[in-house]
């Protein structure tokens, strides 16, 4: 069974970052469409878990049709967290493993306590958009909106450029989540560090590639809006392929060599 190391000696800098170019988008979803072949089942297995899961949230939110685009806007804090049984598995398979549901397991054990922390984090961070928007919503939207064709109606028509003002904020809040979390979730399940080194270096690895990572956060970007507009159902190949992608993001970007691994205790 694997554990946190509690001895392990954390660098106090965040380690070396890569760069790379923008064309390495397309190897790195190479790459995950090869991860997603090899691990087969497994990986369909997040993306089956997140079909299922997308379709609950947007049956429930129907009963509240103004939460849709929230709840659609959740999805940057939580899915890199979901696919923490992904990075897992295509970690396996870059060291020669037949890759198994185990391995996503152990994923989660190894680092569970850093894992728990940023899901609060992402969570709380949902919650606090969640609010806003509602705020926003309720407050200075002074049109009776009943149904989606309504709201459809409001966004084309309206002149107050609030939607707009929405628009431009949550694009903002969705760029800092986005550099927060591109690497941390792989970098946790790989190595035993701290949650802050994890962040920083995630920062840092967006810093050091800003124009490669814009083009990563419109990829991910469109195969989300596949991925709804097909009924949730695209989330099945094509969450598990953002997922083994993000994997060789992490790995091409972060010189992880000289941070502690996780021990295994007999």
């Amino acid at each position: 069974m694997s554990n946190e190391s509690q001895s392990s000696v954390v660098p106090p800098e965040p380690p070396p970052v890569r760069t790379a170019d923008p064309e390495r988008v397309f190897y790195w979803l190479k790459q995950g469409w090869h991860d997603l072949r090899a691990a087969g089942r497994p990986s369909l297995l997040h993306g089956l878990l997140v079909v299922v899961l997308s379709l609950a949230i947007l049956a429930t939110t129907l009963l509240r049709w103004e939460l849709v685009m929230i709840a659609a806007s959740c999805f940057v804090f939580i899915g890199p967290f979901l696919a923490t049984g992904l990075y897992a598995i295509s970690k396996s398979l870059s060291g020669g493993g037949r890759p198994s549901v185990t391995d996503a397991v152990n994923g989660w054990l190894h680092a569970s306590k850093c894992l728990f922390r940023f899901g609060l984090l992402l969570v709380f961070a949902c919650v606090v958009w969640v609010a806003f928007s509602l705020a926003m919503f309720y407050f200075f939207v002074n049109v009776r909106i009943t149904d989606p064709a309504e709201f459809l109606r409001y966004v084309l028509t309206q002149h107050d450029g609030l939607f707009l003002l929405w628009s431009i904020l949550g694009g903002l809040y969705a760029a800092l989540a986005f550099s927060v979390t591109v690497v941390t979730m792989p970098l946790l399940v790989d190595r035993d560090v701290t949650l802050w080194l994890a962040i920083r270096t995630s920062v840092r690895a967006v810093g050091e590639n800003p124009v490669t990572m814009l083009w990563w956060a419109m990829v991910i970007l469109g195969l989300t809006g596949v991925s709804f507009a097909s009924g949730m159902l695209g989330f099945l190949v094509l969450y598990p392929l953002m997922g083994h992608a993000s994997w060789h993001v992490y790995s091409e970007l972060v010189d992880a060599s000289d941070l502690p691994t996780y021990t295994t205790v007999e």
